[in-house]
């Protein structure tokens, strides 16, 4: 794309010299003089205050996470520019939350003046702009201005506004800045100095007023991504932007683009917006370029483009750090930019199971006390187990890491509900999803992908392990159409199961379907039928409106009426989200001021030894078929899962391990 300035730069003498020249011969032949300029964008994105590589659930180094590593990158990748000026770093936020140190500053608070954990890291690594992403308001606004206000970089969002109570959109007056005009000195090929002004605008997911409703409630609204990039791209270009880069805390969905929808998924709209040269995404957990991304429309790998557009992804936790280079052209004689090559890489802290890099030791100083505090803060005692709890089935059984989670919200809330008229004679059941179970592109190989507490003393650790996320505990008010419903949503987890081939099938959508979404509910008993096609997709939106997968649906032992009404402890991200049938505002009985973590956590002390074997509530149906089919499924190729597996899983039979080091095992169906 071309832009215009409004002011020219001071040309060199040799670019000077280089006009004359050019407009010495023919009049009617005036060739424009251009300038050949490569630009370097970086981007880090859902750290989630992974800053070292470290476990804090196993106590053990991790070298495939943490902003530590990530930096080396950093560095490296500005070595390796002829001109080291001519590059720029961004983030892309949920950077605040998520792992046990970010558990440990909220948990003790931030004061004025103190510099959060993550920012001593991110000040050393020159940054020029940050992004808010969703979980930025896990810990409420107050928390995250407190925080924020140590970075040495501005912040932007493009589409959160101050709630000001009328109906009137026309003058609604934006939250943050929306978006950031950076101008820069970089040196072209023959080695003469431009200026260059590169625009960032940054977007979130407008869910944050679902997720997060009791933080944001009176205080923000929010507004669609693509709608508020065509706004405010024109605003950018007249104040002098010449290239604009959009940062959208947002995945990819191909649906067709609708402003009313308030797309969570909106980076694939982003790329039709003219005037937008490149785009830095993140919040989907995954990779771009890669194979993830093979069957989407208007993706081309090999050039890392969305509609020709040069994008990236890196990752999570630090895993990646994405690189756009770009190809520009400057027209010295028209002072005008323009975009005429990239290539896009999203490259790795880890190759084939080997470090590329060594944490950036600075870093690693400057976080040795918060490092040490997180450790002691997770050490601390709630409790024992008297069986290990381990998720490695948490996708092919009913499974203990879930089962103690359920137990405990389903326990906070019958207990809530003594009294209220309304609903203590209703029947409380558990809505609890497997956080850890596989990472999100699919790979099973990681003992760290999955939940792992080893039975005896239970700390903050475990249960953090057990529940990973700050969600507060909310129970919602549903009847029987609207369960079964849910539980086809939860269905979708898995792909259909064609019993006329002898065909090896994968039965679970490891890639396709987040496993938080599998939400499993105690309280009844059902069974899923796996040679039905899933009823929704992975939004609960309904593709198969006759597909069946859920049958024999019982609460106690009699089957459930599309009327009888239940309660349903979850947590405020479903609860709010109004995706899963049965859910949204109108739903909610309770909500709860304590976190699922914290109920869990005082659940494990009020009972203690806890003993969370699962009850069996739910179970695949047996498959009638004559064909001797395959169905399989994959754990890590480790002592620990696979002694699990042959305790846990009698109907289950060890193939293979792969090419990925994964233990392949057949799940035996037709009985």
């Amino acid at each position: 794309m071309i832009h215009s300035k409004k002011s020219l730069p001071a040309l060199t003498l040799l670019s000077a010299a280089i006009m004359l020249s050019a407009c010495s011969g023919d009049d009617n032949k005036k060739p424009d003089v251009i300038a050949d300029v490569d630009l370097r964008l970086m981007e880090t994105t859902d750290i989630h205050a992974n800053v070292m590589d470290y476990n804090y659930y196993s106590g053990s180094t991790n070298i495939g996470i943490g902003l530590v590593r990530t930096a080396t990158l950093i560095k490296e990748a500005r070595a390796e520019l002829t001109e080291m000026g001519n590059s720029v770093l961004v983030d892309n936020g949920d950077l605040i939350q998520g792992s046990p140190m970010g558990d440990w500053k909220q948990a003790t608070g931030i004061e004025a003046g103190e510099v959060h954990p993550v920012y001593k890291a991110m000040n050393e690594l020159d940054y020029v702009v940050g992004n808010y992403g969703n979980h930025e308001f896990n810990y409420g606004l107050e928390f995250l201005a407190e925080s924020v206000n140590d970075a040495n970089f501005p912040y932007i969002s493009a589409n959160i506004f101050i709630d000001d109570g009328d109906d009137n959109p026309d003058n609604d007056m934006l939250y943050f800045d929306p978006y950031h005009l950076e101008t820069k000195a970089v040196m072209d090929k023959e080695g003469n100095t431009h200026e260059i002004t590169i625009g960032f605008i940054g977007f979130l997911p407008p869910q944050i007023m679902q997720w997060d409703k009791a933080n944001l409630s009176g205080k923000v609204i929010t507004k669609d991504i693509k709608a508020m990039a065509e706004r405010f791209v024109p605003q950018m270009k007249e104040e002098g932007a010449d290239i604009v880069v959009a940062i959208p805390h947002s995945g990819i969905s191909t649906k067709a683009y609708s402003a009313d929808a308030l797309a969570e998924h909106s980076s694939w709209y982003l790329a039709d917006v003219e005037g937008i040269d490149a785009i830095m995404f993140g919040h989907s957990h995954l990779t771009f370029p890669s194979s993830a991304f093979a069957e989407t429309e208007g993706v081309d790998l090999e050039a890392g483009t969305i509609k020709g557009v040069p994008a990236v992804m890196p990752g999570y936790w630090g895993s990646h750090l994405g690189i756009i280079d770009l190809s520009l052209e400057y027209n010295v004689t028209q002072d005008t930019w323009q975009v005429v090559g990239s290539q896009v890489e999203a490259r790795a802290i880890v190759v084939d199971g080997e470090a590329t890099v060594e944490p950036d030791a600075v870093i690693a100083a400057n976080l040795e006390h918060d490092h040490q505090a997180t450790i002691a803060y997770m050490g601390t005692p709630i409790g024992e187990s008297t069986d290990d709890i381990f998720s490695f089935l948490a996708l092919v059984k009913d499974d203990p890491s879930i089962q103690i989670v359920s137990d405990a919200q389903k326990a906070y809330v019958e207990n809530l509900i003594q009294g209220d008229v309304n609903l203590q004679d209703l029947p409380v059941l558990s809505a609890a999803a497997p956080f850890k179970a596989c990472n999100r592109e699919g790979i099973c190989a990681d003992e760290t992908s999955f939940t792992t507490v080893a039975k005896g003393e239970l700390t903050l650790s475990n249960a953090a392990d057990l529940y990973l996320y700050p969600n507060t505990l909310v129970a919602v008010k549903i009847n029987g159409e609207e369960l079964k419903g849910w539980l086809e949503c939860s269905a979708s987890q898995f792909f259909q199961i064609d019993t006329t081939t002898t065909a090896q099938q994968e039965l679970v959508d490891y890639a396709g379907f987040p496993t938080y979404n599998f939400d499993v509910m105690d309280g009844v008993t059902y069974q899923i039928d796996v040679t039905q096609p899933p009823r929704t997709d992975r939004s609960c939106s309904v593709i198969n409106a006759d597909a069946n997968r859920i049958v024999n649906l019982k609460y106690n032992n009699q089957d459930v009426s599309d009327t009888q009404e239940f309660i349903v402890a979850t947590n405020n991200y479903r609860a709010n989200g109004g995706v899963f049938p049965g859910t949204g505002s109108d739903h909610i009985v309770i909500n709860s001021p304590d976190t699922n973590r914290e109920v869990l956590a005082n659940y494990i002390r009020d009972n203690s030894p806890v003993t969370p074997t699962a009850d069996g509530n739910w179970s695949f149906a047996p498959i009638d078929t004559v064909t001797d089919i395959t169905v399989v499924f994959r754990v890590p190729n480790t002592d620990r899962a696979r002694n699990f597996v042959a305790a846990q899983l009698q109907n289950a039979e060890f193939i293979e391990v792969n090419d990925a080091g994964e233990a392949v095992y057949e799940l035996i169906l037709n009985q």
